[in-house]
């Protein structure tokens, strides 16, 4: 199989699938299957009529190659619409490759110089017959170039049949040979088309899975989501009962005794205790409803929400603040909304208990997948590796600040020193809002 017959072999749905470059020759060998042998056609008959005294062309020759010359012309005209709704070898393909060798045989028959005509019997062979007629075809073109190489048919003596024969070995040989190349590049091509092919399915494979990994990544992130809502609800459980249920029954205790008892000293030193209970138990409902969800929230964005809360604290300590966004605001999920706020009051409580800045600066920022909130403050500072675990003052410190943002599988760092101010920073995942 030459290359020149391969790529006008090829169907028009590779033609249509191949790559810009390949899809240019195979355009170019359509026209050339089109319109070569016609031009070839031409040339061999001013050729031959150049010739035709030295070849010793009588008249009545020159009437026959006329008429094989005005077959040929229709023949190829009739064809070249038909290649067009008949593409593969077909049997009328054959019809047109066989009459169009009989015609060439025959003018290099009258002349040797009409081979230029005959050598399209080369190209195309593979397009126009069935497997088995391809060696053929190519051999039988083969002889009518052996023919006009060695001198003309018949050949005149021994030694122009010698010279014929030799010829036509050169060319069978050449056939074997050029056909061997041609099938190993059609084998080279046909792995690459193989390699490209698998690199395909393992892009897609990949894409599969990283799609997989994605969805994993967010389900992932609701299920943490959901793990810290129920954890956060087990441990408000415990802490109403461990702490406001059992204030609430000493109360009670404690003004049972006053109810039953006739002296004022002793009911009064039992008001006072149901009195300490009930700051105690105040204080420990204030602490709890601390991690509720943000009133803040109920009608406000995250964005507005941490404006009015910056606002309102700069108004309440008399410290200059300001609140900046980056990036384009996206609803979040109420949970994540939540965390970021509660993070900001604690820092802000913090600050003013603490810190005595003189400026405060809050950035939130959208990202690519992340969420991000900086607290940052001009204030006395501190080392953080010498801050206990929780302060003293209430609240949840910076432990419970950094808890919050692991529960929504986030990080927070600190990054402070004495006298060098304080910068509180969360990431948590961009969690949009499922509703």
């Amino acid at each position: 199989m030459t290359p020149t017959s391969q790529a006008a072999a090829m169907p028009p749905a590779s033609r249509a699938s191949a790559t810009s470059p390949a899809a240019l020759v195979d355009e170019r060998w359509q026209l050339f299957h089109r319109w070569g042998p016609l031009t070839l056609l031409v040339f061999s008959a001013l050729l031959s009529a150049a010739t035709a005294e030295a070849v010793g062309m009588e008249a009545g020759e020159w009437g026959l190659a006329a008429g094989l010359i005005a077959g040929a012309l229709l023949l190829q005209l009739w064809w070249n619409p038909a290649a067009r709704t008949r593409p593969g070898p077909t049997p009328a393909g054959a019809a047109y490759y066989f009459l169009r060798w009989a015609i060439a045989f025959t003018l290099s028959w009258l002349n040797p110089f009409f081979v230029f005509y005959a050598v399209t019997g080369y190209f195309g062979s593979e397009r126009l017959l069935v497997r088995r007629l391809v060696p053929v075809g190519l051999f039988a073109t083969a002889v009518v170039m052996a023919g006009a190489q060695s001198g003309g048919f018949p050949p005149p003596g021994r030694g122009a049949w010698m010279l014929f024969g030799a010829m036509l070995a050169v060319n069978v040989g050449l056939l074997v040979v050029f056909s061997h190349i041609a099938n190993k590049e059609e084998e080279r091509n046909r792995f690459q088309d193989r390699t490209i092919d698998q690199l395909e399915e393992a892009n897609a494979a990949l894409q599969q899975a990283l799609d997989e990994n994605a969805a994993l990544h967010a389900q992932l992130l609701v299920q943490a989501r959901e793990a810290g809502v129920a954890d956060e609800r087990r441990r408000l459980a415990a802490e109403i009962h461990d702490t406001i249920a059992q204030g609430l029954a000493g109360i009670i205790a404690q003004l049972q005794v006053v109810a039953n008892t006739p002296d004022p000293t002793r009911a009064r030193e039992h008001l006072d205790r149901a009195a300490a209970l009930a700051r105690q138990g105040l204080g420990e409902a204030r602490r709890s409803v601390h991690n509720l969800a943000p009133v803040a929230l109920e009608h406000d964005a995250l964005p507005r929400a941490l404006s009015k809360t910056v606002t309102a604290w700069s108004e309440r300590t008399g410290v200059r603040a300001e609140f900046t966004l980056t990036g384009t605001a996206e609803p979040l999920h109420d949970e994540v909304e939540a965390t970021l706020l509660r993070i900001v009051e604690e820092a802000l409580s913090n600050a003013a208990r603490h810190a005595a800045p003189t400026r405060l600066g809050v950035t939130l920022s959208y990202m690519a997948g992340e969420v991000a909130l900086d607290v940052r403050d001009d204030g006395r500072g501190f080392d953080p590796l010498a801050l206990p675990a929780r302060t003293r003052a209430g609240g949840f410190g910076l432990p419970g600040m950094r808890a919050r943002a692991e529960r929504m599988a986030g990080t927070l760092t600190v990054e402070s020193e004495p006298g060098g101010g304080t910068a509180v920073s969360a990431r948590v995942p961009l969690v949009g809002d499922e509703r």
